[in-house]
């Protein structure tokens, strides 16, 4: 099982950016999947949430109408389409997948992609 994000780096104040999750070994159609950031210093905390049939689940206050949660699940995909970037985004972001089965509860991460949003 595995979930590779990509996508991060460094862009100004202003600026967009685009991260991806790669998903594989797992039935990735059946998850419900989520990004979520940890600042420096602070807890990792949820940004945006997307169920199995791509319904929103939910977004950080902080980041509605300015981030967009998307899946491709022909291509096992999740993305986190970032605009207006502010300084207070600067975090780790990290991709996470979530679903039953066989009445189990499986939860999967990925090792994450640091964004830096600095002038």
């Amino acid at each position: 099982v595995q979930l590779v994000e990509s996508g991060g780096g460094l862009v100004q104040p202003g600026g967009s950016l685009r991260l991806s999750c790669a998903a594989s070994g797992f039935t990735f159609s059946s998850y419900d999947v989520s990004w979520y950031r940890q600042a420096p210093g602070k807890e990792r905390e949820l940004v945006a949430a997307l169920s199995s049939v791509g319904d929103v689940l939910n977004y950080a206050d902080s980041v509605k109408g300015r981030f967009t949660i998307s899946r491709d699940n022909a291509e096992n995909t999740v993305y986190l389409q970032m605009s207006s970037l502010k300084p207070d985004g600067t975090a780790v972001y990290y991709c996470n997948a979530r679903g039953v089965e066989m009445w189990r509860v499986y939860e999967y991460w990925g090792q994450g992609t640091p964004v830096t949003v600095s002038s």
